[in-house]
């Protein structure tokens, strides 16, 4: 018994320090730095000051900025996954001829390294000769193409746009994946009541599928606040930092300006705010669940 015990344990150890080296260390490290003046290349030594870095992220004027763009891209990109995603779960739901074939291309997306899906966007949102814009003056003359890149709102939805064409297949799987598990008797015995379709959807299978969207809501909310790549290669945070997101600040703060104290206290606003929204869901559900 003894020997199976420790072969038990021997066998846990490669993954207790992995998580200690990789996951804890860095974790408690960086908590520690945020409550110092570290600074990379300075003619200083590092100091405590304590709660000095957090106090001076509520004054920063460049933290309320790019979180004005954050929660744009948070609303804005959550609320359309959801849509676009559900409406095509709903369709593939459905037995229509030739929709099976485009599950594979449609899922493409969400498979795809989001830094290379920004080096795409360059291409589509180029004012010049990006397809999309192509597109635009196609149908609406000379003058349809819009200013993706370097106007600040067109260089905001052109990030949004790339968010959203990557995560709606994700939000399509789980929707779909959660709408074939309805039970098929309530659906038939519903359509005895009523030959509206819409009605079926939002009084049998929406109530069934909103525990799954809810869950697949609060991942896009928690992963959207920390969205750094794409707005790192499509628009490199401008023009300007009109798409510097939360995440994109911290990065520059602390791999850029070399501010690690400051970038660490900045990195662990997010971690808070992350843990408070996870826990406000995680509340309801267990509350419902009761």
């Amino acid at each position: 018994m003894q020997k199976k015990s420790r072969a038990k344990y021997f066998f846990l150890m490669p993954g207790v320090i992995w998580v200690l080296l990789f996951t804890l260390f860095p974790l408690v490290y960086s908590l520690l730095l945020s409550f110092t003046n570290a600074r990379l290349a300075a003619n200083r030594a590092t100091e405590f000051i304590w709660l000095e870095n957090y106090a001076r992220i509520f004054s920063d004027i460049r933290v309320r900025e790019v979180l004005t763009t954050t929660l744009f891209l948070v609303l804005g990109s959550t609320i359309l996954t959801l849509i676009l995603g559900t409406l095509m779960a709903w369709l593939f739901n459905h037995d229509i001829p030739g929709l099976r074939q485009l599950r594979a291309i449609i899922t493409m997306p969400l498979f795809a390294a989001p830094i290379a899906l920004g080096f795409l966007g360059v291409i589509l949102f180029n004012e010049t000769n990006g397809p999309i814009n192509n597109i635009l003056r196609g149908i609406g003359g000379p003058e349809a193409g819009v200013q993706w890149i370097i106007n600040p709102v067109g260089a905001r939805v052109a990030v949004l746009i790339t968010d959203v064409w990557q995560w709606t297949p994700f939000v399509f799987i789980v929707a779909l994946a959660a709408m074939q598990s309805v039970p098929e008797e309530l659906v038939e015995a519903a359509r005895l009541d009523t030959s509206s379709g819409w009605m079926i959807f939002r009084k049998i299978t929406f109530p069934l599928i909103a525990p799954a969207l809810g869950t697949v809501a609060l991942l896009r909310l928690v992963e959207t606040f920390k969205i750094l790549d794409i707005p790192l290669t499509l628009t490199g945070g401008g023009p300007g930092s009109a798409t510097q997101t939360y995440t994109f600040y911290t990065y520059l703060t602390g791999l850029r300006e070399f501010e690690l104290g400051y970038g660490s206290a900045l990195a662990y606003l997010l971690v808070i705010i992350a843990s408070i929204i996870s826990g406000i869901y995680f509340s309801r559900v267990r509350a419902r669940f009761e």
